[in-house]
């Protein structure tokens, strides 16, 4: 499977281009159609329906009705040099399609976001990410929909009466915090998601037929399953054999936060889970100082016993994402943030990095979910996306960290030396020392020295590892 060897971008569209929170279209309509688009053809300066404010640049202030619509998502083209220069195999985008809000909501699973642009624009754009040699991922969002999503919105029309009732969990003997005339599910209390009923064959096979259409319009690669932990197994089962049908390398990746990744993450659903164990493992052993937490949790994970859990297989790690607080934000030391990411290079799994996160852009969740997803014009280069581009390039030629094995050789408070080992093929020592002083690790390497995969040159390891303080490596045992 390609994604096993990929290094993963994550970009929020809606947030990234500056897009408004709120959507101003009305649900079910479409501006570019509206605005005569020939058959999806690009038009420079259609222009919106009356009643639908937007704006001619694609930046967040609005603009009179009459004005060009948006193409915000072109502004991802502008980024393609960046993530080139980064090492970036595949990005996955947050949800593009039609939604009340934040991209979740979705209004029409088969309509960009009027707030991003066109169905053509985003075929643009997908176009050239994959002439610059990087796959796309999609948000699947299938646990739910808004309450503009057609079909509902049809049910609040018709009531009982309406074609469309069997696709939510709903009944008539109670009423909406709106006053729809009916109760239903949402998703963990949040009745601006409105929960689809999975079992029914009418629901799945829509659901199925646009996956198919994203893959023959956008020529996707995969796909990211929100709330994977909610979905109905025998849903995942059927999109698992209906991806793999269409195209044979097709990538699925499930998102799900406690428990046993097994659930979701195996040959009949998805190919891939979130590690959200590590991620919190991650920056709370940097906080408390304490590398035994996240190296505990790769040993449950990885490590060689009958009962480790994952050994073999391939989770997405990740320091932060569009729902938690950026890493620089969490972090009490600045200091370490390249060596968390690092350590996160070398674990086992793929790598994800977070649009802007890079070069260290802050963002707390205590502020509200769009302080996490802000509108960056350009990306930034520093010193720690350096330290970033570097790591995937090791990453990109050292076969262990995509298929080796995983043990500590030593493990302080401070300091941890990571193995990963691909016997006969490559070996890789991941090193961290994330104190203030400088650190000699004495452990048994099986080696007298080792090539620097990160700055170059060789390390003697006969009297053992110097570490300088806030320093990582990645070296490679000579024999």
């Amino acid at each position: 499977m390609w994604a096993y060897d990929s290094v993963f971008y994550q970009i929020y569209p809606l947030g990234m281009t500056g897009a408004p929170f709120e959507n101003p279209g009305a649900p079910g309509s479409d501006p570019w159609k509206a605005a005569g688009e020939p058959g999806g053809a690009v038009q420079e300066q259609a222009s919106a329906p009356s009643g639908v404010p937007q704006d001619p640049s694609g930046k967040p202030d609005g603009a009179p009705t009459g004005a060009p619509l948006p193409r915000r998502i072109l502004q991802v083209l502008d980024w393609i040099p960046h993530l080139q220069k980064l090492g970036v195999d595949a990005v996955y985008f947050s949800p593009v399609f039609e939604s009340d809000t934040h991209g979740y909501n979705t209004r029409d699973y088969r309509q960009i976001d009027q707030r991003l642009g066109s169905e053509q624009d985003f075929v643009r754009v997908c176009q050239a990410l994959h002439q610059a040699g990087i796959r796309v991922i999609l948000d699947g969002v299938f646990n739910h929909v808004g309450r503009g999503f057609w079909a509902f919105r049809d049910v609040q029309q018709q009531k009982w009466d309406s074609s469309y009732r069997d696709w939510f969990c709903l009944n008539f003997d109670g009423d909406s915090a709106w006053g729809d005339g009916f109760w239903y599910e949402g998703w963990e209390g949040c009745y601006d998601l409105v929960r689809l009923n999975l079992r029914n064959p009418e629901v799945t096979r829509y659901l199925l037929d646009c996956v198919d259409y994203w893959i023959d319009t956008f020529s996707i690669d995969g796909l990211r399953l929100d709330v994977a932990y909610m979905l109905d197994r025998d849903f995942l089962r059927m999109l698992r054999a209906e991806t793999s049908q269409k195209k044979q390398d097709f990538f699925l990746l499930g998102e799900i936060l406690h428990g046993d990744y097994r659930e979701i993450m195996n040959d009949g659903m998805c190919h891939s889970a979130t590690n959200y164990e590590c991620y919190k493992g991650l920056y709370s052993s940097f906080n408390s100082r304490n590398l035994f937490e996240i190296c505990h949790s790769l040993q449950r994970q990885f490590g060689p016993d009958p009962w480790c859990l994952y050994t073999g297989m391939h989770l997405m790690n990740f320091v932060d994402n569009h729902d938690v607080s950026r890493i620089a934000s969490i972090l009490t030391n600045r200091e370490h943030l390249p060596l968390i990411y690092t350590l996160m290079f070398g674990m086992p799994g793929m790598p994800m990095i977070y649009y802007g996160s890079e070069w260290g852009a802050p963002g707390s969740k205590d502020q509200g979910d769009p302080a996490l997803r802000p509108a960056f014009q350009l990306p930034q280069w520093n010193d720690l996306t350096e330290h970033i581009a570097r790591l995937a390039a090791v990453r990109h030629d050292a076969p262990a960290l995509k298929y080796g094995s995983y043990s500590h050789l030593l493990l302080t408070n401070c300091q941890c030396v990571i193995e990963r080992d691909q016997p006969g093929v490559d070996r890789v020592l991941v090193c961290v020392n994330l104190d203030e002083n400088e650190y000699t690790a004495r452990f048994d390497a099986h080696a007298a020295s080792a090539i620097d995969l990160l700055n170059g040159g060789h390390v003697n390891l006969t009297d053992g590892l110097r570490m300088p303080p806030y320093s990582s490596m990645m070296l490679r045992p000579e024999l």
